[in-house]
């Protein structure tokens, strides 16, 4: 679809279609990373809802292992059923039903979420209990940070959002003007898609606009 909008805008010929029809084939490379973020701001906000709900079961008197299995149902009921956290939780009860230790567990879980507060939450658990300290008061303590720093993330984010929704409009700008002036006035445009010098003017419009919208991305993609 979007080749067909590029090919028709900047060319308006089926030729030039079928030459940028291979490069449709880099598209779910270059998507791979943006649906990888998009999962872990989700697991980031799943995680700190987690965190709520674990603090009050360890403040209850539960054990890690017992406030974490007790975790599942109420995220369920808050979040549904196929949500990552309630899956990941329930690929650490597998991994105990098989006497993995807790620390292993929670280590496979960081590592195959990719994000540095579930990282340093296993780090945490894992220093506390070699070290023999009240894992629980740590745990709570530690939480209660983690929950705070996500907290302040979605704050960002959703400040940022307003950002990028204007990104998307802007991107979509040249295509409307593009369209419109095809619509009113044909012949304004005609000499770019008819001649060799138009459709290089019209190549380099397109990079351009390429550039644009790399940049626009760049500017708004604010690490937090």
């Amino acid at each position: 679809m979007l080749l067909l909008l590029f090919s028709y805008a900047f060319y308006q010929h089926i030729l030039f279609f079928l030459l940028l029809l291979p490069f449709s084939f880099f598209y779910p490379f270059l998507q791979r990373d943006k649906l990888r973020k998009k999962r872990q701001e989700v697991l980031v906000s799943q995680f700190k809802e987690m965190l709520s709900i674990l603090s009050a079961y360890l403040s209850a008197g539960y054990s890690l292992e017992n406030a974490l299995f007790a975790c599942i149902p109420d995220l369920e009921n808050l979040l549904g059923k196929k949500c990552y956290m309630v899956e990941e939780l329930k690929q650490i009860k597998r991994s105990l039903s098989m006497n993995r230790p807790l620390e292993e567990a929670l280590s496979q879980f960081a590592l195959r979420s990719g994000v540095d507060d579930i990282h340093n939450f296993s780090e945490i658990f894992l220093v506390a209990k070699r070290s023999g300290g009240d894992l629980i008061q740590i745990i709570q303590q530690s939480s209660t940070i983690i929950r705070d720093k996500l907290t302040i993330t979605e704050e960002i984010i959703t400040l940022n959002a307003s950002r990028r929704f204007e990104q998307k409009i802007m991107n979509g700008v040249p295509f409307f003007m593009i369209f419109y002036l095809n619509a009113s006035s044909p012949e304004f445009f005609r000499i770019l898609y008819s001649t060799i010098m138009g459709r290089g003017v019209m190549s380099f419009c397109l990079c351009i606009y390429l550039l644009a919208i790399y940049l626009s991305q760049k500017i708004i993609a604010i690490p937090v």
